[in-house]
């Protein structure tokens, strides 16, 4: 749909976002669309780059996903000012370092609105002392620009230099929440767009009460901005790396109404029946919750039949999508047995297709 960086474009091609999103969900109901919108430029925290070596010089390239074709990258407008900030001094310095730049194929950024980077570097050799020790000093002369952390990576290696995550820190209904954020782990690229979710989201449950229930809860997320509306938040998750950050989020935030257990919607759905047991579970009587409320986050592929099924047990279901397509066909299923009462359009990706949207569903 769109591809070319332009502010003066940005509303227009929002409107053509939200028209199209009501065209896809007349069928299920005429809720007027609630629109967000995105700062036009560098709204996103994450970026990666191939790096291109030309006799003693290297640029970061990206390609055309249809053509192949690369194009040399020395700016990216649509990431963050910290990003553009760093992807030209780390260049400039590893550009005459033997060590650091040999081999380097792909450099990846994670920033945070809070100010502070991880930088994720990755050979096609292995890594020795010798390439740690010019990374400790890469690390010392890179932090006079913000507080940094390195990773080399390498077949079948991973290096850390000295962490390998970030902490943000969002802001909703002027309430700072603390989240730790993993490289290479699933965090949403817009952060300031997700701070609009995570207002939106807890202004609408702020009269739900009772238990709230978070399907594919990531490093909890939502769960951590909601928990101050709801008795009790169980979230669910499959990742071990997002679990372990969701124990940390909890922790650091204070918050003593909130579980992660790790585990699929699948396995979460036959807990719930009584017909498996599971020992991460022991300690948790799922008989307890008033299963009220539920959250899901699906991936692009959406809820799978079995998930459909148990969220469609909660009086009120708040469903986010990243894929509108499979929205549409998981409420063929949902509008049965709900009413959707609240829909929203995120725009975390602008200049693209992409469309983050939020729906909020009542029980017939």
């Amino acid at each position: 749909m769109f591809s070319h960086i332009d502010p003066a474009l940005y509303q227009a091609q929002l409107t053509e976002k939200a028209v199209e999103m009501t065209e896809l969900f007349h069928p299920f109901s005429s809720v007027e669309f609630e629109v967000f919108s995105s700062e036009p430029l560098h709204y996103r925290q994450r970026a990666e780059f191939r790096v291109w070596h030309e006799g003693d010089d290297l640029f970061y390239i990206m390609f055309n996903q249809q053509t192949k074709q690369k194009y040399r990258v020395d700016t990216f407008p649509v990431a963050s000012e910290l990003i553009n900030t760093l992807m030209k001094a780390l260049l400039d310095d590893i550009r005459h370092n033997e060590t650091l730049r040999r081999k380097l194929f792909q450099v990846d950024f994670l920033t945070t609105l809070s100010g502070e980077a991880v930088i994720s570097l990755l050979y096609h050799k292995q890594l020795d002392e010798s390439w740690h020790e010019e990374c400790k000093q890469l690390k010392q002369r890179l932090s006079t620009i913000c507080p940094i952390d390195f990773i080399g990576r390498a077949r079948k290696q991973k290096v850390i230099v000295e962490k390998d995550y970030v902490n943000e820190r969002l802001s909703v209904n002027n309430k700072q929440y603390v989240y730790q954020q993993i490289e290479n782990s699933f965090t949403q690229p817009n952060a300031g767009v997700n701070e609009k979710m995570l207002t939106w989201a807890q202004n609408e449950t702020k009269e739900k009460g009772g238990d709230l229930v978070e399907l594919y809860c990531g490093n909890g997320n939502f769960s951590i901005a909601l928990a101050e509306n709801f008795d009790r938040v169980l979230g669910t998750e499959i990742s071990k790396t997002s679990v372990k950050s969701a124990q940390k989020n909890i922790e650091d935030n204070q918050l003593t109404n909130v579980k992660i257990i790790r585990m699929s919607s699948e396995e979460f759905s036959q807990a719930m029946n009584g017909e498996k047991s599971f020992r991460r579970l022991a300690d948790l009587d799922l008989t307890s919750y008033q299963y009220e409320t539920v959250l899901v986050d699906p991936p692009r592929a959406g809820l799978d039949p079995d998930s459909v099924e148990l969220a469609s047990r909660f009086h009120t279901i708040i469903y986010i999508s990243c894929n509108p397509e499979t929205l549409a066909d998981n409420l063929q299923q949902l509008t049965k047995t709900h009413n959707i009462e609240k829909m929203a359009l995120f725009d975390q990706f602008p200049y693209t297709h992409h469309i983050e949207t939020g729906v909020i569903l009542t029980r017939k």
